[in-house]
């Protein structure tokens, strides 16, 4: 519920994602597990909250989107936002920015 409540404000344009990070843990080869808050990389692998409507091209036809609401996809770790709503954090990134969806 809380995430089509958070998705209703927060509404991308053009060809733009809403991306909720997915923080995974890692696990060291000695079995100790190591939270995603201490890594210094910034997550790379989210689930999909919010889909613009698509980008106009130079002869005035939408580009349809590639991903969906729902989708798990990995992106680059240098083009989203970060963006706060309701205390929760999500991140705002260009179509372009998702490299591959997890199927």
């Amino acid at each position: 519920m809380t995430e089509k409540k958070s998705h209703h404000k927060l509404r991308p344009l053009e060809d733009r994602v809403v991306v909720e990070a997915m923080n995974e843990m890692e696990t060291t080869a000695s079995g100790i597990i190591i939270p995603d808050t201490v890594s210094k990389e910034k997550p790379q692998k989210g689930k999909v909250i919010a889909v613009g409507s698509g980008k106009v091209d130079n002869n005035g036809k939408k580009i349809p989107m590639e991903v969906k609401v729902g989708d798990i996809v990995l992106f680059t770790k240098y083009g989203p936002t970060e963006v706060k709503v309701d205390g929760r954090e999500f991140l705002v990134l260009n179509q372009s920015d998702i490299l591959a969806v997890f199927e």
